[in-house]
């Protein structure tokens, strides 16, 4: 009985608050890539992209040059 109304008090007032100042704490915080992370991200896609185009390149002279070659290597 004598801890009953402090108890209900936390629960009511003071555990709400302090779940909610938790979370908005916690979304602060910095989330995501650094700046470096990011730029080595683009200059890694810009690599791909640059792969990607010569193996189409090559694909198509290949199919020019072997129009079966795709079926040999599968």
């Amino acid at each position: 009985m004598l801890w009953e109304a402090p108890i209900i008090l936390f629960m009511v007032i003071v555990a709400p608050i302090w779940i909610i100042m938790h979370y908005r704490s916690l979304g602060n915080k910095q989330t995501g890539i650094s700046e470096a992370e990011h730029q080595r991200l683009l200059e890694l896609t810009k690599i791909a992209d640059t792969m990607m185009e010569r193996i189409e390149t090559l694909e198509s002279i290949l199919d020019k040059e072997t129009p079966n070659w795709r079926e040999k290597h599968e």
